[in-house]
């Protein structure tokens, strides 16, 4: 659709249209959801009823959780040996979600914030993935999920920080338009139409539309280590992929101890799965699984090839002072779909891979936490 088309149909400025069309926004996908937005107002006291997962939930069983063993042990070595090998043989790629903005770092593009003085996160992690090439001496691909918002500053530091060992691919992921919550689309307070990018769950979309994931699996790619930008660390580590590889199944999510609220895992009608805390029922305590996930999976590319039907969730935000709705979806529902390994690892220590970081309050706390993991995996860090 072109953009005049989409400026005449929602009554919005061109230069917002050529966004939507740039970044493959599907006006009947949603049209469909601002029905459903809708018609839940006129039919259920709270709409947000249709994000609640369906079926029985139950607490995962005691073997569940599968622990990574520890280093030095027989069996993380043997792992490690699988994963190194497969990491040389060009079938792991490593995937990073940077479409974020550092509004709570003052501005600018999130992957581009100082994790350490020095160091910001996109940094840290290419500096991991040159040390593993240059240990195995392979090429491991690296990605960035960007959103509009960050793109252009992405794209000029990834033409800037590829190298032949490590290079780097960009594969935007989509953009809407935010609602009032009676449907309307919603305008600032100088009248223009807010933009949104719809969450995580556009990986395997992004992977495919930029014809990166089609290129990988023709050179013989097997499968994506996928994280968050801002969790410096979560490296690639051989001992998770050899894991992956060992269980056989399509898909891995990396869970750690605690009480924190997010997703978790639960079996949902028997299948084991990352449920969002947001998508329980009343009743059901978010905290019961004690484990979280930390959004770090591996997953076989025909995962991130079959299109499965992600879910697209009711978000209520506040902007300039207004409640919005958007609609996201979220990558670990992918777990819904495919037989998944819960991966029970570490969230602090010398082996910890667990340090998100959302505000500059944060990122001050786990500083030290961070500069300890990310030395003792041989990354150098700036005194």
């Amino acid at each position: 659709m072109l953009a005049s088309d989409l400026a005449d149909r929602y009554g919005i400025d061109i230069a917002a249209a050529q966004t939507l069309v740039a970044y493959g926004f599907d006006p009947e996908t949603f049209d469909g959801l601002r029905r459903r937005l809708t018609t839940g107002r006129l039919s259920a006291p709270r709409s947000t009823d249709a994000n609640w997962a369906r079926g029985s939930i139950e607490l995962p069983r005691h073997d569940d959780l599968v622990p990574l063993p520890p280093p030095g042990s027989a069996e993380r070595q043997q792992l490690a040996r699988a994963g190194r090998d497969a990491i040389a043989g060009g079938q792991v790629g490593v995937l990073l979600l940077a479409g974020g903005m550092a509004t709570r770092f003052g501005g600018g593009v999130k992957a581009l914030a100082e994790a350490l003085p020095g160091l910001t996160f996109a940094a840290a992690k290419l500096a991991d993935l040159r040390r593993i090439a240059g240990e195995v001496g392979c090429v491991i691909p690296l990605w960035l999920m960007t959103s509009f918002q960050s793109d252009g500053v992405l794209r000029d530091w990834a033409a800037a920080a590829a190298t032949p060992e490590v290079p780097i691919g960009i594969a935007p992921q989509g953009v809407s338009m935010r609602l009032t919550p009676s449907g309307d689309v919603f305008r600032d307070a100088d009248g223009a139409v807010s933009l949104h990018a719809p969450g995580h769950g556009d990986a395997p979309w992004a992977m495919q539309r930029s014809g990166l994931l089609s290129r990988f699996a023709d050179s013989g790619g097997r499968c994506l280590f996928v994280t968050n930008v801002d969790n410096a660390a979560a490296t690639l580590d051989p001992a998770v992929i050899g894991a992956h590889l060992a269980a056989t199944r399509p898909l891995t999510c990396e869970v750690v101890g605690g009480d924190a609220s997010g997703g978790s895992p639960w079996r949902v009608d028997g299948r084991l799965q990352i449920v969002e805390s947001f998508r329980l029922p009343p009743g059901v305590d978010p905290l019961a699984p004690g484990a979280v996930n930390t959004n770090s999976l591996v997953v076989n590319v025909e995962v991130f090839a079959a299109g499965w039907p992600l879910t697209w969730f009711e978000v209520h935000k506040q902007v300039d002072g207004a409640e919005v709705v958007q609609f996201e979806r979220l990558i670990g529902e992918l777990s819904a779909f495919v037989d998944t390994t819960m991966l029970l690892v570490e969230r602090d220590g010398p082996d910890g891979r667990f340090q998100p970081v959302k505000d500059p309050a944060e990122l001050e706390a786990r500083r030290p936490e961070i500069a300890r993991i990310l030395s003792g995996r041989g990354i150098e860090i700036a005194d």
